[in-house]
């Protein structure tokens, strides 16, 4: 493990990860090639490469279990839906999860308690108090492993705050069980995109060059980004074409 754990620290920094970065990751881990215990060999690497005054994010989104026929989320025990290290990560010991029945995030370090404690204040997915939307305002960046930039979560804030025509569907009231056991309903507004295709990868043509690095770690094609020079740009893109960020699917 510790060979592995080197060789991908040592990949972080080369992509541009310092300490006290606040970092949101999306992964594939099986891109990053195969050694033992990878999901917690890659969580030991990030937190040691961030130390004590960065912060560790990931997304724990549960929309394929938490939906309007099975409208319950527990905090402690709902599983997350986006892959095995966010997954993982869930679990591990000392972190915290925002409480959002679709869309929360896992946070652990310096700032847990800022990105996540006011999202349940929103009644949108990515609203203003959420974790994606907060990350720009602490100079927070994205780090993409071997999954590619389509998978970008933040860029649903970014559309939440422009409104574009497909953002939006229905509304739907969710039960939300917290770790005492305490449950509250509330209603939320919920993402739409009927018909569209979410192409969220072409916001790197958007961005200035100095706004991400590509390099590899360990086997993985990764991408690293400054969240302040994504919202920017997204932003821009969004108010003179709001269509950018979608493909109409074929019937």
């Amino acid at each position: 493990m510790r060979k592995w754990k080197t060789n991908l620290q040592d990949d972080l920094r080369n992509l541009g990860l310092v300490e006290g970065d606040h970092l949101l990751v999306h992964a594939s881990l099986r891109s990053l090639g195969s050694f033992p215990d990878r999901a917690a060999t890659v969580v030991s690497a990030l937190l040691e490469v961030l130390g004590s005054r960065g912060t560790l994010l990931l997304p724990a989104l549960s929309y394929q279990t938490v939906t309007p026929e099975n409208p319950i989320f527990d905090l402690a025990k709902t599983p997350v839906c986006v892959g095995g290290l966010p997954e993982f990560f869930r679990t591990f010991p000392g972190v915290q999860r925002s409480m959002h029945p679709t869309h929360s995030v896992c946070a652990i370090g310096k700032l847990s308690n800022y990105f996540l404690s006011e999202h349940l204040l929103d009644d949108t997915p990515c609203g203003m108090h959420s974790p994606f939307a907060k990350l720009p305002e602490v100079h927070g960046k994205i780090l993409f492993l071997g999954c590619g930039t389509r998978p970008n979560t933040s860029m649903h804030a970014v559309e939440e705050k422009t409104v574009p025509p497909y953002l939006f569907g229905q509304a739907v009231t969710y039960s939300l069980r917290d770790r005492e056991g305490v449950v509250q309903e509330k209603k939320y507004l919920t993402h739409g995109f009927s018909g569209m295709a979410q192409r969220y990868e072409r916001v790197l043509k958007c961005m200035h060059p100095l706004g991400f690095r590509r390099g590899k770690v360990l086997q993985a094609d990764s991408v690293l980004m400054d969240a302040r020079s994504l919202w920017e740009a997204g932003t821009r893109q969004l108010a003179s074409d709001p269509l950018f960020f979608v493909d109409r699917k074929e019937p």
